[in-house]
């Protein structure tokens, strides 16, 4: 959700990501096994630890064997049961880097969406140069008003966050004026299939395709769009964001997924260089919006 997708636009998160999700497994599972190493050293039994903790007996096999992550609180009365508080620092960033890689938006959102806007302005200060792949949604950045309520009233309805929409779009439409910053470059490629979904009223829609045609005339924008008839090279699994080469975010339903590891964004960057080279540009790329355009119109006067 942070640039316009997830839980704005919720995507499931599709095969070819199971890399990403194992990651995710992988470093909790690292976790719950640096907890039992230091339970075993106590000579403690895992029930012997939730007694002492007033834990359910089940919660310190979960934790152990990575199928519960565990909050800080978690971390720290573990380390002072089994005596380890020197590893609490330790324990704690190992969580954090967790949770960065996978942020559930339920936890994110549960002081609103406005919060999270803040949090990407700060990311987007440090970003030169984002590289951007959506397949069903317009990305944030490129949202107008309207199109940015009609994507964060499912944020509200999915995790049932506070109402605070109007700051949230506040939000949004700020970070938009770096767009217009020297310095920064933006490369978005998006499929047909993204200027046509339902996810707003057509009024609204007629809206942001005519703003997308504005913003392709500025100078850091360089905006491509697959039509229809494009034949693939790489298929165009789900959205992501290339956050200069040290970050590949993605959104999935339930969570955002950060990657790091530079294997995962030498990989993106290179699925990301196939798709933006069968995109249209320029002329081409705002001849298939004004295509587009028309058909909404059309479709609104009805049969003459």
């Amino acid at each position: 959700m942070p640039h316009g997708t997830t839980p704005d636009d919720g995507k499931t998160l599709p095969p070819n990501n199971a890399s990403s999700a194992t990651n995710v497994q992988e470093a909790r599972r690292a976790l719950g096994q640096r907890l039992r190493e230091l339970r075993q050293r106590s000579n403690l039994t895992g029930r012997q630890l939730a007694e002492s903790l007033a834990w359910p007996p089940s919660k310190v096999s979960k934790l152990e064997n990575g199928r519960q992550t565990p909050t800080d609180e978690d971390i720290r009365g573990w380390a002072s049961t089994t005596g380890s508080v020197g590893e609490t620092e330790a324990l704690l960033a190992l969580l954090h880097t967790l949770e960065l890689q996978h942020a559930e938006w339920q936890r994110q959102f549960k002081v609103g969406l406005a919060a999270h806007q803040g949090e990407l302005a700060d990311l987007d200060e440090k970003t030169r140069h984002f590289r951007v792949f959506e397949s069903t949604v317009i990305p944030g950045l490129l949202q107008t008003a309207e199109y940015a309520r009609a994507r964060l009233v499912q944020g509200v309805t999915l995790f049932k966050a506070p109402n605070d929409i109007n700051d949230a779009i506040r939000g949004r439409m700020q970070r938009q004026e770096m767009l217009y910053r020297p310095g920064k470059r933006f490369h978005f490629v998006l499929t047909e299939a993204a200027l046509r979904f339902r996810l707003c009223s057509p009024d609204i829609m007629l809206g942001q395709l005519d703003r997308l045609i504005s913003l392709s005339a500025l100078p850091s924008v360089h905006l491509g769009i697959i039509g229809f008839e494009t034949q693939y090279v790489v298929a165009p699994w789900h959205g992501f964001w290339i956050l200069d080469n040290d970050r590949v975010m993605v959104e999935t339903y339930s969570a955002e997924l950060n990657l790091a590891q530079p294997q995962e964004v030498e990989l993106y960057s290179g699925v990301f260089e196939s798709l933006a080279g069968v995109a249209s540009y320029g002329r081409a790329a705002r001849a298939i919006i004004t295509r587009i355009i028309d058909d909404l119109v059309a479709e609104g006067e009805g049969p003459t």
